[in-house]
């Protein structure tokens, strides 16, 4: 397995490039399924595959542009799940919240993942019995903040949701909220939602809708290791890889631990 620190490096190195085309411009592209890609998406991933190969030789990636292109390696009990830069509308938009996500995926579980925020510094990392948090630079990439953990806060007096800017404003959503009589809904964008839960800022994030496993996997990976999960909308654990060539979930509730886990399958029965 490798480092923590090295996937660390790999998806700072990745923002960089992000911040470096956002300086000097770039267009839009439609990829079939209707989403936008733009060459910050394109050399992220670069970095990242090149990286990857020499850090885990032999270790399949399955990566957002690949498998847009039709490149789906064949894999097995382990790969590495990514989104080179996950919110590009909003970045194409001018805006901050988008992220770079790496995981490590074993045994159809994400055990590994960095969450990299480049336009604000953020930084999440965790593997198993072990999740962080640091500040880094925005300019050069560079920590500024060691390396701090984090974990999921015990259950509140009531429950704090966070939802998708986007999917998070609809009637499931609401009716969620409502049924857990949760405080008012927090917004944002990208995988930063499972990283405030994974560091006690929020205690569920809902999403009714598709999404992919690599839009999910390294935030999974991060609230794993400090001390959540994530559910299907079934109740059952969200898993990774298993249905080869097919990467959609539909749907899933990250929860801060067990009490949280309960509330939201009772409310998802309603």
């Amino acid at each position: 397995m490798p480092k923590l620190e090295d996937l660390i490096e790999l998806a700072l190195a990745a923002g960089r490039e992000i911040m470096a085309v956002r300086a000097s411009g770039f267009d839009t592209q439609t990829k079939l399924d209707g989403s936008i890609v733009t060459i910050a998406d394109q050399r992220a991933e670069a970095i990242i595959e090149a990286g990857l190969a020499k850090l885990a030789l032999g270790v399949p990636m399955i990566g957002e542009e690949a498998v847009a292109d039709g490149r789906i390696p064949a894999y097995g009990a382990r790969f590495f799940c990514v989104d080179p830069l996950d919110g590009t509308r909003g970045f194409a938009k001018g805006g901050d919240e988008f992220t770079v996500n790496i995981a490590l995926i074993e045994n159809t579980e994400a055990v590994v993942g960095v969450v990299y925020a480049p336009a604000t510094g953020e930084l999440y990392a965790g593997e198993p019995g072990r999740a962080v948090k640091a500040q880094c630079d925005i300019a050069t990439a560079k920590l500024n903040t060691p390396l701090t953990p984090i974990a999921t806060a015990p259950r509140p007096a009531q429950w704090r949701l966070v939802a998708s800017e986007q999917s998070g404003r609809n009637n499931q959503t609401e009716d969620f909220r409502a049924s857990l009589n949760a405080g008012a809904l927090v917004h944002a964008s990208s995988s930063i939602k499972f990283c405030r839960v994974a560091e006690g800022a929020a205690d569920l994030y809902p999403r009714f809708g598709n999404v992919s496993e690599w839009d999910a996997a390294a935030g999974h990976a991060v609230l794993s290791a400090a001390g959540g999960g994530i559910i299907r909308l079934d109740g059952s654990p969200l898993r990774y890889g298993t249905n080869p060539g097919d990467f959609l979930v539909h749907g899933f509730v990250a929860y801060s631990g067990d009490d949280a886990k309960a509330a939201a399958l009772n409310a998802l029965k309603r």
